[in-house]
């Protein structure tokens, strides 16, 4: 039976989150729905978990922001002052560009952790939750995430 993650091994884990592979409804981008619903909770505990804070604003967050020409803290900015689901999505309509180039930030983001640095990432991270015989089973930084979360078993 394949190994899963020993409990607590990457902190906290947020199963309220949305799947790393869920697009956002209204521009296809996947990773937005997961970062949207991290400020969410930030406005609504003041905090991320610590497992979660270390990449808040950063790690893919950030990379889905540069891609879109945008600062992380607009993001944040639009989901902790806006009153409803859609203000926020109101407001960022008027944030992000005209073309979110979606087909190229999907496939970017779904082959992240693929170059050698980013499997060599895999491995030790695998290995630190207990899970070394699921390397190479966990080709991307976006299965991890799946994994870790408990949506890959």
């Amino acid at each position: 039976m394949p190994s899963k993650p020993i409990p607590g091994s990457t902190g906290e884990i947020l199963t309220s989150l949305p799947s790393a592979y869920a697009p956002h409804g209204a521009t296809g981008l996947l990773h937005l729905p997961r970062f949207l619903a991290k400020c969410r909770y930030v406005k609504e505990h003041g905090t991320l978990p610590a497992s979660y804070a270390k990449n808040y604003k950063r790690g893919m967050d950030r990379f889905l922001c540069l891609h879109l020409g945008i600062d992380p803290a607009a993001v944040e900015k639009i989901a902790l002052e806006s009153a409803d689901a859609t203000e926020v999505e109101r407001r960022l309509r008027e944030l992000l560009p005209q073309d979110v180039r979606a087909h190229q930030w999907n496939r970017n983001y779904v082959q992240k952790g693929m170059t050698p640095a980013g499997q060599e990432f895999l491995k030790e991270a695998l290995t630190a939750m207990g899970c070394a015989d699921r390397i190479g089973e966990i080709r991307s930084v976006v299965d991890l995430i799946e994994f870790d979360e408990g949506r890959i078993e």
